[in-house]
C-alpha cells in the first residue's frame, strides 16, 4: 500500500467526510506520483473527494495533482468503486469542466475489449460517456461514432443496462443528429426482443415515440406516434411487474387520446391510474438512490400528472349539459388549454404536437356546447365582470379568434348541400378526425377502409369502435390463455432440446411462435373484426376461411400470407417483419421476419386434399426445412386447410391445429424444428350445424 492510500484509508476509518488533500497531509509531489495508482484501485472513491475539493476551491497547486486522475481511473477494475468515483466527479461542475477531456478518454478509450473483458464496467463507462457529452463538457461526436458502432449482440450484463442509456442519448440528439437516432433506435428494436433488455427497450422506444409526437406539428403524424407509444408502454406494463414508469405514461397517451376524442370517462380513469402509478413509484424508490442525472425524467412525470389535471377538469366540462358557474368552466377550460402550451414534457423544449392534439379538442368542446360559446364570447369582451382575479383574457380571444378561422373555411358547416361533392379541406377534415379519435383503428386499417368505416360514424360511435379495437390489441400482448400456455410451455420445451436454441435465438424465436399461436387462435374464431383484405370501397373484407358462395373467389395461400402479415405488423414485431419479395423463391408467398442477422421464414401453403398432421409433414415439411440451411435452423409453416367441409366434419381447436416437428435433410447432422399450424378454411357458419 502506498503512502497516499494508507492516509486515505484512515482518513475513512476516522469518519471524515469531504476529503481534502490537505487532510492527506503528504507533499503534493508525492502525491502527484501516487494519484495513478490510487485512482486504479478500491480506495478511488475517497480519492475522488479530494480531487473534487480541489477544483470546487481552485486551488492551484492541488488541481494540476488532480489532473492525473483520470489517466488511472482508466485502470479501474471494481464496477462499484467505478461508479462511485464517476457520481462523485459528475456531481461537481467544476470538475467536471477540469477534467472533461481527459476523463471523456478514460472513459472510451479501449471500449471495445472492454465489453467482453468486464460487461458491467463498459455498462458504466457509456454510461459516464454520454452525461459528459450530454451536459456539453465534451463535443460529442466520439460518443455518437461509438453509439453508432454499439454491437447489437453482447453479454447480457452489458446489454439489460443498455436501454437506459440509449433513451438518454435520444433525449438529448434525436432532434440534433437524425443519423445517430435511426441506429439508437434500431438498437432498441433489437433490444426489446431480447430477455435481458426487452421491458426497458419498450419503455425507451415508447418515450421516443412520445417525444418525436411532442416535436411533430401534423395532426396525423401527433396521433399516430402517440397510438405506438401506448402499445409499446402497455408492452412494457404487460411484460414485467411493477413498472410503474410505463403504467404512468399508459396513462398519459390513455388521456390525450380520450380528451381528444371528447371521452371524459377515459380522461378521469387515466388522471386516476397515473396518480396511482406515480404513488406506487414514490414508494418504491422511496430512500433508494436516484442519480441527479436521471431526475428530470422524474419531473416530467409529475408535469404530466398536473397537465391530467387540468385536462380531466376540461373533459368533464364538455361532457356537462349545464354549469352551475359558467365562470368557473371557462376558467378550467382556458388552463387546460394554457397548459398544453406551456408544459415541458420528456426534457422537451416545446411541444407542438401536444398542442396540435388538444387545441383542436377544446374548440370542438366549445362548438358543441352553443350556451358554453355565448359564456366565453361574453367572457372575452367583458373581462371585467369574471368574479376571478386571474381572467386569462388573451387564450380565451386566441380560441374564438381559432373558431372564426375554423367556420370560416369549412364549407361542409356552412353549406351541407354541398357535403357530396369533393372537398379537399373537407378530407383533411375528416383524416384528422379519424386519427383524433381512433388511431387504433386508423392502425389496424388501411387508412382508406378506415376512412370508409368513419365515413358514417358519430364521434361517439367511432370512440367506441376504438375502444374495442384497443381492447384487442393490448390483449393481444397477454398469451395468459388456458389453451396457448400449455401448448407454448409444450413448444419451448421441446426447442430447448436443440443446441441451437439458446442466445439470441432463443429470444427472437419464442416471441415469433408466441404470436403465431396467439394468430391460429384468434383465426379459429369466425369473427371478422380483425380481419384486413382486398376489396371495394365500404365492402367487407374477404374472409378466406368461409366457404366461397356461389360466384365468389376462392381463398389462396396468398390471403393467408396478406393476414398473417398483417398480424404480425399490428403487434409487438411490426419493425421488423417483412414479406418476402415475389422474384425471391419463385414467387411463394412467404413471410420474413428479420431480428437483425437473424432470419426466420414463415412458409404459406394451401391444400384441398389432406389435413392430416402425417400428409402435411410428408408433403410439405423437407421444402420448409430446406429454408433453415443458411440461418438459425428454426422455421414455420402455415397451410390454409381447404378440404371440403360438412356439418358432421367439426372443427379442431389450437392445441390441435399447431405442433412443433423435425425433419433432418439427408446426410445432415442437425435438426430443422419447425412450427406447422393450420388455418382451417372452407367453414360453414356454426349455426349450420345445429340445422
Amino acid at each position: 500500500m502506498t503512502q497516499l492510500a494508507d492516509r486515505l484509508s484512515d482518513l475513512a476509518t476516522d469518519g471524515v467526510r469531504a476529503i481534502s488533500f490537505h487532510d492527506i497531509g503528504l507533499p503534493s509531489d508525492l502525491v502527484r506520483d501516487q494519484v495513478q495508482e490510487v485512482a486504479a484501485g478500491p480506495l478511488a472513491p475517497l480519492l475522488a473527494e479530494a480531487v473534487v475539493r480541489a477544483c470546487d476551491e481552485a486551488d492551484g497547486e492541488w488541481k494540476q495533482v488532480a489532473a492525473a486522475f483520470p489517466a488511472g481511473f482508466a485502470q479501474q477494475r471494481s464496477v462499484l468503486a467505478f461508479t462511485s468515483s464517476l457520481e462523485t466527479l459528475l456531481s461537481s461542475a467544476a470538475t467536471t469542466k477540469a477534467l472533461a477531456k481527459p476523463l471523456n478518454g478514460a472513459l472510451l478509450d479501449g471500449f471495445a475489449e472492454q465489453i467482453g473483458r468486464g460487461p458491467l464496467l463498459a455498462a458504466a463507462r457509456l454510461e459516464g460517456a454520454v452525461r459528459l457529452a450530454a451536459s456539453d463538457a465534451v463535443s460529442p461526436y466520439r460518443v455518437w461514432d461509438l453509439l453508432e458502432e454499439l454491437p447489437a449482440d453482447g453479454p447480457e450484463d452489458f446489454l439489460e443496462r443498455l436501454p437506459r442509456v440509449l433513451g438518454v442519448a435520444l433525449d438529448c440528439w434525436s432532434q440534433q443528429e437524425t443519423r445517430v437516432a435511426t441506429a439508437v433506435r434500431d438498437l432498441l428494436q433489437h433490444l426489446s426482443v431480447d430477455e435481458a433488455a426487452d421491458v426497458d427497450a419498450l419503455f425507451e422506444l415508447g418515450c421516443d415515440r412520445l417525444r418525436t409526437a411532442l416535436s411533430s406539428t401534423e395532426l396525423v403524424e401527433v396521433s399516430r406516434l402517440v397510438s405506438e407509444a401506448r402499445t409499446l408502454f402497455a408492452a412494457a406494463e404487460a411484460a414485467e411487474e411493477a413498472r410503474d414508469d410505463a403504467a404512468a405514461y399508459l396513462a398519459v397517451c390513455d388521456a390525450i387520446l380520450g380528451f381528444t376524442a371528447h371521452d371524459a370517462a377515459k380522461v378521469s380513469a387515466a388522471a386516476d391510474r397515473i396518480d396511482q402509478a406515480l404513488e406506487r413509484r414514490q414508494a418504491w424508490l422511496h430512500g433508494t438512490h436516484q442519480p441527479v442525472w436521471l431526475q428530470p425524467r422524474r419531473a416530467a412525470e409529475i408535469a404530466w400528472s398536473q397537465l391530467l389535471i387540468q385536462l380531466r377538469a376540461a373533459a368533464d366540462l364538455f361532457a356537462a349539459d349545464v354549469w352551475m358557474d359558467s365562470w368557473q368552466a371557462i376558467d378550467a377550460v382556458l388552463t387546460a388549454y394554457r397548459a398544453a402550451r406551456t408544459i415541458q414534457p420528456l426534457g422537451a423544449r416545446e411541444a407542438p404536437g401536444l398542442v396540435t392534439m388538444v387545441e383542436p379538442a377544446v374548440d370542438d368542446g366549445f362548438l358543441r356546447k352553443e350556451g358554453f360559446l355565448r359564456a366565453l364570447k361574453h367572457a372575452a369582451e367583458h373581462p371585467a365582470d369574471c368574479p376571478r382575479l386571474a381572467f386569462d383574457a388573451a387564450a380565451a380571444t386566441a380560441i374564438l379568434t381559432r373558431l372564426d378561422a375554423r367556420d370560416s373555411h369549412s364549407p361542409a358547416r356552412s353549406d351541407p348541400d354541398n357535403s357530396d361533392d369533393e372537398d379537399p379541406e373537407a378530407e383533411v377534415a375528416e383524416r384528422e378526425r379519424l386519427h383524433r379519435i381512433a388511431p387504433t383503428v386508423v392502425r389496424q386499417l388501411k387508412l382508406k377502409d378506415a376512412l370508409s368505416l368513419a365515413a358514417n360514424l358519430s364521434d361517439d360511435n367511432l370512440a367506441t369502435v376504438e375502444g374495442l379495437a384497443y381492447d384487442s390489441d393490448v390483449a393481444r400482448l397477454q398469451a395468459d390463455d388456458p389453451l396457448i400456455n400449455p401448448l407454448l410451455d409444450g413448444i419451448l420445451t421441446r426447442l430447448s432440446e436443440h443446441p441451437d436454441f439458446k442466445g439470441a435465438v432463443r429470444h427472437t424465436f419464442s416471441v415469433l411462435v408466441t404470436q403465431t399461436l396467439l394468430f391460429l387462435k384468434s383465426r379459429a374464431d369466425l369473427t371478422r373484426t380483425s380481419l384486413v383484405g382486398p376489396g371495394k370501397r365500404k365492402a367487407p373484407p374477404f374472409d378466406y376461411r368461409r366457404k366461397p358462395e356461389k360466384g365468389h373467389r376462392a381463398a389462396t395461400e396468398g390471403d393467408l400470407q396478406r393476414d398473417f402479415h398483417q398480424w404480425l405488423q399490428n403487434g409487438p414485431l411490426h419493425n421488423t417483419v417483412r414479406v418476402e419479395p415475389t422474384d425471391v423463391g419463385m414467387g411463394r408467398a412467404d413471410v420474413m421476419v428479420q431480428f437483425g442477422p437473424l432470419r426466420y421464414l414463415t412458409e404459406m401453403k394451401q391444400d384441398s386434399d389432406d389435413n392430416s398432421r402425417a400428409y402435411i409433414e410428408s408433403k410439405y415439411l423437407t421444402q420448409e426445412a430446406e429454408y433453415t440451411n443458411t440461418n438459425a435452423p428454426f422455421g414455420q409453416l402455415l397451410v390454409l386447410d381447404l378440404t371440403p367441409k360438412t356439418t358432421s366434419s367439426g372443427t379442431l381447436r389450437i392445441d390441435e391445429l399447431a405442433w412443433l416437428t423435425s425433419h433432418r435433410p439427408r446426410g445432415a447432422t442437425i435438426d430443422r424444428l419447425v412450427l406447422a399450424g393450420i388455418v382451417t378454411g372452407n367453414r360453414i357458419t356454426p349455426s349450420a350445424y345445429s340445422r
